[in-house]
């Protein structure tokens, strides 16, 4: 047959009525479905209207700040502990059998006054219609294929109508709507809608309700169950989703603190680098020049010199060429390219430029000053500048004191603000890599409780907390950041020194650290 022989006769009459039942199918689902999300939105509505009258009812029951003159103060209602029992119960495995038992006493009870003897027609039809409700939760198809059949056949025996066996058939109705797909709960609708009609016509027994009564009970509790498995449905997905964005967010930051980090300790290596040259530089040169300014050196002393300073150009050339790898990625920074790296003889300085942008700021020096290694003194100088940095940027206005420590086997640095006279911006207040415990992590205070500085980068490019931190670690030492007791925020690091035997010129605990 050709196309246009097709087209001459229509459709085939063989494909039509499946057709029309695969639609009829669909339609009665979403007929039902209809019905449900009608019936969410009226409760929506009423629970919207009612909410006020509940927060107030709740409050008393709950006895918290919005308690009622029933609750005395300082005791807790007990509907909390109740709910939490009632929701216990309900997830036991015994809840089902106790239910499905009580259900059936009371459906024996409701029979007796209105037959002679429970043992009829009457009471086993009852009994099946609500004794499998014992086995609902693991056979609920079965059970609700004994119960529905139980109740019309009741309904077409002429057997009485019960509460019991009724509440029975629309509570299975209700299960099978929330376990089954949207299809498959049309059909059941239809099937129940059907078997309605035929109790109808057939016997007198629904004569004294209206039709639309028990048509509009069976579709509503079926379409609340549907409505309730696609709002857990709904529920789960969105639940899910929050974990894979949370799961996602996580990773993120854990790899831009470790980035974070990375680019830390490449600086403080750029850093140090032009430290070691210096001395390595130096080296090479006193190795060069001692053959001509000692006399009577032996061959193998020259010799000696001459390897030392090959040595030492041999090791700036490695320097310079990891300087490049390290370098790669960043930026140029003019104060490493342009001058030497600071000691604390700079931190006058420092400190002069933080009154400068209008902070407020104390030295104060502890112990014997004396010269330090150049890295210890340039991790303590670069701890205070980011500390100071900080203190503009999140706590401005706000009082500073530094005090450093000198100790026979480490440099103490403390810096510490009284807090801001204006909101701080804030950032993840739980997030305990904000700071590093040890013996000297601050406790929080009440008052500034959860207040964590931003790791932003300082005046001298580091990334605040982090470059702190991984300074103090670099040399074996302490680190922790904080919410001061008494308020305000606090930094605190110990760095392990190495003496080099000259002190510096001071006057005590008040003045600031100095080069001789």
């Amino acid at each position: 047959m050709t196309t246009d022989d097709k087209a001459r006769t229509g459709p085939d009459p063989a494909g039509f009525g499946p057709a029309v039942a695969h639609h009829a199918w669909r339609l009665s689902g979403r007929i039902v479905a209809g019905v449900g999300q009608l019936l969410l939105w009226i409760l929506t509505g009423i629970g919207t209207l009612l909410r006020p009258l509940a927060v107030r009812l709740g409050a008393r029951l709950n006895g918290g700040a919005g308690r009622g003159p029933g609750v005395p103060p300082g005791q807790t209602a007990p509907l909390p502990r109740w709910l939490n029992t009632w929701r216990e119960v309900v997830g036991a495995w015994y809840f089902a059998p106790l239910t499905g038992f009580a259900l059936t006493i009371a459906a024996l009870a409701e029979l007796a006054p209105r037959v002679d003897s429970p043992i009829s027609l009457a009471g086993g039809f009852a009994v099946a219609a609500t004794l499998p409700l014992v086995w609902r939760r693991e056979n609920l198809r079965a059970v609700a294929a004994v119960v529905l059949s139980a109740v019309a056949a009741s309904l077409l025996t002429g057997q009485l109508l019960l509460v019991t066996t009724s509440f029975a058939a629309l509570y299975t109705l209700y299960a099978l709507g929330r376990r089954l797909p949207r299809q498959s709960t049309g059909v059941l609708a239809v099937g129940s809608v059907a078997a309605l009609g035929v109790v109808y016509l057939a016997t007198g027994t629904l004569d004294d309700i209206p039709w639309p009564a028990p048509i509009v009970a069976v579709l509503a509790a079926i379409g609340l169950g549907d409505a309730r498995r696609v709002v857990e449905s709904a529920g789960r997905t969105e639940a899910e989703a929050a974990e894979r964005t949370n799961e996602t967010l996580t990773r993120l930051t854990a790899v831009q603190r470790e980035q974070a980090v990375m680019r830390e300790r490449a600086r403080i290596a750029r850093e140090l680098h032009d430290v070691v040259a210096h001395s390595v530089s130096m080296i090479a040169v006193q190795a060069e020049t001692a053959p001509y300014t000692m006399e009577n050196l032996s061959p193998e002393a020259r010799a000696g010199y001459t390897e030392i300073a090959k040595t030492a150009r041999d090791a700036l050339v490695e320097m310079r060429r990891l300087l490049s790898v390290l370098r790669a990625d960043a930026t140029p920074e003019p104060e490493a390219a342009n001058s030497p790296q600071p000691r604390l003889d700079r931190l006058p300085d420092l400190i002069e430029q933080h009154r400068g942008a209008g902070g407020h700021v104390d030295l104060a020096v502890h112990g014997d000053p004396r010269a330090l290694s150049t890295t210890v003194e340039l991790s303590a100088y670069r701890i205070v500048q980011e500390a100071l940095t900080n203190a503009r940027r999140h706590a401005p206005g706000a009082g500073v004191r530094v005090d450093l420590t000198f100790l026979p086997d480490r440099l103490a640095v403390r810096v510490q603000d009284n807090g801001a006279s204006a909101a701080t911006q804030v950032l993840n207040p739980r997030d305990p890599g904000s700071r590093t415990g040890g013996p000297n992590t601050a406790a929080p205070a009440p008052a500034d409780a959860g207040r964590t500085r931003l790791e932003t980068s300082g005046s001298g490019g580091g990334h605040g907390l982090v470059g702190m931190r991984e300074r103090a670690t670099m040399l074996g030492g302490r680190f922790s950041a904080g919410p001061a007791t008494q308020g305000g925020f606090l930094v605190e690091a110990e760095l392990p020194v190495t003496s080099e035997g000259n002190p510096i010129r001071g006057n005590g605990s008040q003045a600031p650290p100095g080069r001789p």
